[in-house]
């Protein structure tokens, strides 16, 4: 069978089965998309189709991109790796580690042993986590009266580190920080300096924080399936339009065939067309591993609704490289070893195959993250990429 044939069915079986609402999926290689899918609808209940254009929410696949801003500004020496980041962050020197709480339930905190660097943040060993995997960040948040992370109101990055900055890994607010130091060193908001050096060289006409008229008469909205397994959609939920700070962790809105032309330009060694968006040297820095020994865990989940136990591949060793997920072992979809991968928390995923030059993107909207049917899903879109 095709690839067009086999991932086409795959992806129409997933709608019709019920496992998600609509799906937006695309494969592509070093020259260009070999498939591209859209099938279901946009909101459940409403007459709007899914299609290959359609905008979706892609959240934390926000942090590769913001990663990318900032190793530009590596290449041009504006910002350093393994120098304290508190040098451009000033906040940032300021951060505690949180030791526990007291008997009045207040926190207890000390100094950490060693300044945050961006090597730190954009591998996730800062000491930063995540309220949706963190029980320890929810009660901080409860104890200080801070906002959630999608308020993306500064007050919402005034949260302690849960360990020294670089004894071991956790996701979390990291790449916030890092469009923080992007903004401090550039002179320009975070969705200015990526429309400028990020997505204008790279074509990605539909992918801002800021939601366009044009944009939003093709958004899908997340759903949020119930423990009954049905899904409705959440018609209020979207990140804020107008937000006291960009969220370089998962702000961006965008579409399927957007991602790709990133995922294309990585392929590519840094080049995209005639530009050269990074060297070649900064791109392998990228994707290798970038913290030593230290793994990647799952994530355990404070919030059932938003997020289940989520790990990819379990049982597989994973790394982290400045901003993606290393699969250290070939994986079951046919993805090489030593691929990148991560994901948006509304159920979007991609993957970068650098030793098969192949690459995709896949988008629904559902909470919660790793959803039981929208996760299988995309490694059977996978899978059919790779028997393509």
């Amino acid at each position: 069978m095709s690839l067009k044939a086999n991932a086409d069915a795959i992806l129409r079986k997933g709608v019709e089965s019920g496992a998600v609402p609509g799906v937006v999926a695309a494969a592509t290689d070093a020259n260009g998309t070999i498939y591209e899918g859209a099938f279901g609808v946009r909101t459940l209940g409403k007459p709007e189709t899914m299609t290959p254009d359609t905008v979706v929410w892609i959240a934390s696949m926000t942090k590769a991109l913001t990663g990318t801003a900032a190793m530009q500004l590596v290449e041009q020496e504006k910002l350093a790796l393994d120098e304290p980041i508190g040098d451009v962050l000033p906040a940032l020197k300021e951060v505690v580690v949180l030791e526990g709480f007291d008997a009045d339930g207040q926190p207890r905190t000390r100094a950490p042993k060693r300044p945050i660097t961006l090597r730190h943040l954009l591998t996730h060993t800062a000491g930063f986590g995540y309220e949706f995997w963190n029980a320890d960040v929810v009660r901080y948040q409860q104890v200080k009266g801070l906002p959630p992370i999608i308020s993306c109101q500064d007050a919402t990055l005034k949260l302690t580190l849960h360990f020294d900055p670089g004894d071991r890994w956790e996701y979390g607010i990291n790449i916030d920080w890092v469009g923080k130091a992007v903004e401090a060193v550039s002179g320009k908001k975070l969705g200015t300096y990526l429309a400028e050096h990020v997505f204008g060289s790279l074509g990605m006409s539909d992918t801002a924080f800021f939601i366009t008229p044009g944009m939003r008469q093709r958004l899908a909205k997340v759903h949020q399936r119930g423990e009954d397994g049905a899904l409705t959609p959440l018609m209020e939920f979207e990140i804020p339009q107008n937000p006291e700070f960009e969220m370089g962790g998962g702000g961006l809105y965008g579409t399927v065939g957007d991602y790709l032309k990133f995922i294309r330009m990585i392929l590519n060694d840094g080049r995209a067309g005639i530009e050269q968006l990074l060297k070649p040297e900064t791109v392998a820095l990228m994707t290798r591993n970038a913290m030593g020994d230290m793994q990647v865990s799952m994530l355990k989940s404070t919030m059932p609704a938003v997020s289940t136990d989520a790990e990819f591949f379990p049982g597989m060793p994973k790394s982290w490289g400045l901003t993606f997920m290393i699969n250290n072992e070939e994986a079951p979809t046919g993805r090489s070893a030593g691929s990148l991968a991560w994901a948006g928390l509304a159920n979007s995923y991609y993957w970068i195959d650098l030793r098969r030059k192949l690459g995709g993107a896949y988008a629904t909207q559902i909470f919660p993250f790793a959803d039981t049917k929208a996760l299988p899903l995309f490694f059977e879109f996978e899978q059919a990429v790779y028997q393509g």
